[in-house]
């Protein structure tokens, strides 16, 4: 049964897309200051998520932010990490999107989770990939709440952080 397990947890990695080369976006970051390594600072403004490396540096991972409306702020902590989950769209998304099916599988093109995601102690809020169809929001203000990132950036992260990790958002 462990050997079930670890064959399957192999394959669910293997099968991620290669993350592009992180140590290229190791970018100075002196606004890290006490925050521990592995803290994830999401910055509204920059349109940036940043996996802080040290006091002084940090990977940058171009995200979507939510939209005017929908934004939030302060700390979170993320409580799941999940790849290629499920996706039931919330009741604000149904709204505005009757046409939604109620659940898109994880693996479907359609599924907005994309690869992999990391949900947050908040309200239906997570980290996630994201559609091919909706790459080009990447660097704007998209979404109902969550950070959506490339599908080749969120599963570099998946693999940095574990439950537990803080999220800072700032405006």
């Amino acid at each position: 049964m462990a050997l079930g397990l670890a064959a399957a947890l192999f394959g669910a990695l293997i099968a991620l897309p290669k993350p592009a080369a992180a140590a290229e976006r190791v970018v100075p970051f002196p606004q890290a200051g006490d925050l521990r390594p592995g803290t994830l600072v999401i910055s509204a403004r920059q349109r940036a998520l940043y996996y802080v490396l040290d006091s002084a540096r940090a990977i940058r991972y171009p995200i979507a932010v939510p939209k005017r409306g929908k934004e939030w702020s302060g700390v979170a902590y993320v409580d799941g990490k999940y790849l290629r989950p499920d996706w039931a769209p919330p009741a604000v998304v149904k709204r505005d999107h009757p046409e939604l099916p109620n659940l898109i599988p994880g693996g479907s093109p359609r599924n907005p989770m994309g690869v992999a995601a990391l949900t947050l102690n908040r309200d239906q809020i997570a980290i996630h990939g994201t559609t091919r169809s909706m790459r080009r929001s990447i660097g704007s203000a998209a979404s109902y709440g969550c950070i959506r990132m490339y599908n080749e950036d969120v599963a570099d992260l998946y693999n940095r952080v574990s439950v537990g990790t803080q999220v800072v958002m700032l405006h």
